[in-house]
């Protein structure tokens, strides 16, 4: 059975070239031109797959992403934007997308990254297990995307969830900005290393008892960040 794919962009000549492309390599699409109206359809249409614009009219692509990681659903989303600036990039991956091109793009590429993320994210799926991750107080639950702290249940995007995951998995080792990137963003952003210090910044402040002072996600100076058991 082909992927399906859901195209939201306003601009129905990049519909028309993805739609070509995409159906020319196995999947099945369909398109929504606005915001309400590919929010709407991601939630109830079952897709394996999201393209998503980010200036869109009624209900821009930010604000999609952020109302689907809310609700839990976790189909992955390749975000478009016209813009080439960090820190749209930076808020798009923070809410939770999982990947980023900049307009104009080549339709190939854009295949070639749908194959790529659904590739990636179903490898993970498969290869996780249902064991819980305890550091300290924090306990993880792969399987479930979810957290608690103590009798807290934490709550994060789906970037910060996989970040604490491979932090924790990997607890005790050092591990380099560039290595977090290819890691848990499966993707070379050639030193948008702040993406990473953005993520850490933002568990700290879910997990630390004082941000200032942090017990469980270390900085090690000029090398990266280290996950440890509090003292």
């Amino acid at each position: 059975m082909a992927d399906k794919v859901l195209i939201v962009d306003d601009e129905q000549s990049i519909v028309t070239l993805l739609k070509y492309n995409l159906e020319k390599s196995g999947f099945e699409t369909e398109a929504a031109y606005d915001g309400v109206e590919g929010l709407n359809k991601a939630k109830t249409g079952g897709y394996d797959f999201i393209i998503l614009d980010l200036m869109l009219p009624g209900m821009d692509g930010t604000e999609v992403c952020k109302a689907l990681r809310i609700e839990k659903i976790e189909t992955p989303i390749l975000m478009l934007t016209a813009k080439d600036e960090e820190i749209d990039k930076i808020l798009g991956l923070e809410l939770g997308a999982d990947d980023y091109l900049t307009k104009p793009f080549s339709p190939k590429e854009v295949v070639a990254r749908v194959k790529a993320i659904l590739r990636r994210s179903r490898k993970r799926e498969d290869s996780e297990i249902s064991t819980s991750i305890t550091v300290g107080d924090i306990t993880i639950f792969p399987q479930k995307y979810e957290a608690t702290l103590g009798e807290e249940t934490l709550h994060f995007t789906r970037k910060e969830f996989e970040l604490l995951h491979y932090l924790a998995q990997h607890k005790g080792k050092v591990l380099s900005r560039d290595q977090l990137l290819s890691a848990v963003w499966n993707y070379d952003f050639a030193g948008d290393t702040r993406i990473v210090d953005v993520h850490v910044s933002h568990l700290r402040e879910k997990i630390e008892p004082d941000t200032k002072r942090p017990i469980y996600i270390k900085t090690i100076r000029g090398l990266g960040y280290k996950m440890e058991e509090p003292s």
